[in-house]
């Protein structure tokens, strides 16, 4: 899974019009104002360098999931002013992405000019991967670049089907995200630990068997570890709890006892006598929650096993919360864990952290800056742990 893809340094892009696949799909308040630019800024040294080597950039993105009816709230226009002062210059727009305004504005530009796209997903196509669609957008360009890892678990038009008429190099983004995630998960350092939140087994079952082949330790929290304690016996209550899923869990802890991997559990947890933010709440054995309770939070013993874990830890892995962090009272679990991972990646280990609960998680704790790799997919991340191809990584021209 390394890199063994061209990248934008691999080409000449003098004098080039260079289309580029961008994740841009922010999040925005009631007043359609960017309220998170992580994904733009994330990208931005791929479209400098396209410029400072002397090409003409066209950005390619998609903004939520709109309808035929081509919703305003989905325009990539929202996007033209900050990205203007992301840039420091004028960013034209065209109000479609293929057809003649889109060839006009693309034929107009000039070296250095930067070109936005309106919303590729306005037109059905994209997601279809329709390969007259591909053709008109490739049409716009002489080479493509994919900086879109957030996009890469499907095989669309602007990632895939434009392969088939340009040839598709890796952006600076792109590099990074394979190179991290592939070549960490090829060639992990050892203690190489996971710890893995979020809701549901159901979701992530497929990361946690993949980790149970490569890691020494994982840990598993949040509400999927309701799920596993709840298949080892404990009276889960009224937690968040998979009953459907018990004997995946089981088979999981199987496997792990098999190859020697170290499973971490929540050995107590905060619970609530209702799911809301001002819940009356206290800490108990996973043994001994009260009836009509549900768990919401790793305990302190929980943390303390997190900790020990993670201390010493050379890879570490981290997608999903360790609870319902976003009530203030039960974000201890989570925001310890971002401390235990600031903590080991000062001490030395490669950290990397998916998903945007964790990433939110870091934020809220201000660790952000002393992780070694934020990942900027969400379902792209999980695919790729999960250790399966993804077809936008696929389609990029082979070195």
């Amino acid at each position: 899974m390394g890199m063994n893809k061209k990248t934008i340094k691999d080409i000449d892009v003098k004098g080039k019009k260079v289309f580029v696949r961008v994740d841009f799909n922010v999040p925005f308040d009631e007043k359609l104002n960017i309220t998170n630019d992580t994904r733009m800024v994330a990208t931005l040294p791929t479209i400098n360098y396209l410029l400072d080597n002397g090409a003409a950039v066209i950005l390619g993105c998609h903004i939520g999931r709109p309808t035929e009816a081509r919703e305003e709230k989905f325009s990539t226009k929202l996007l033209v002013k900050h990205l203007g002062e992301l840039l420091k210059k004028d960013v034209k727009w065209a109000s479609d992405c293929v057809g003649p305004e889109a060839e006009k504005a693309a034929a107009d530009l000039k070296p250095g000019d930067v070109l936005l796209l309106e919303n590729l997903r306005y037109h059905k196509e994209e997601k279809k991967n329709d390969p007259g669609f591909a053709k008109q957008l490739a049409a716009l360009a002489d080479v493509a670049v994919d900086d879109a890892f957030g996009v890469s678990h499907r095989g669309h038009a602007s990632n895939e089907g434009i392969t088939h008429n340009l040839e598709t190099v890796a952006g600076f983004l792109m590099e990074k995200e394979i190179n991290y995630i592939g070549k960490t998960l090829e060639a992990p350092q050892r203690p190489f630990v996971a710890i893995i939140g979020g809701a549901k087994v159901s979701d992530k079952i497929g990361v946690i068997s993949n980790m149970i082949d490569k890691v020494d330790t994982i840990i598993i929290g949040g509400g999927m570890a309701n799920t596993f304690n709840g298949a080892l016996g404990k009276n889960m209550q009224k937690s968040l709890c998979e009953k459907d899923k018990f004997e995946e869990a089981l088979a999981q802890l199987d496997k792990a006892k098999q190859k020697g991997v170290k499973v971490v559990l929540p050995v107590d947890a905060v619970v609530a006598n209702e799911f809301a933010a001002d819940a009356e709440h206290k800490t108990v054995s996973v043994d001994e929650i009260p009836e009509g309770w549900q768990s919401l939070d790793s305990g302190e013993k929980s943390v303390k096993l997190y900790e020990e874990a993670l201390e010493g830890a050379k890879t570490i892995i981290w997608n999903g919360p360790m609870g319902v962090f976003e009530f203030d009272a039960f974000a201890k679990g989570t925001e310890a864990v971002a401390k235990a991972v600031a903590k080991a990646t000062e001490a030395g280990a490669i950290s990397i952290v998916g998903g945007g609960d964790s990433i939110a998680a870091l934020k809220k704790t201000g660790m952000s800056e002393k992780i070694s790799h934020i990942s900027t997919g969400g379902g792209a991340t999980l695919e790729f742990l999960e250790g399966k191809v993804l077809p936008g990584i696929a389609a990029i021209a082979d070195k």
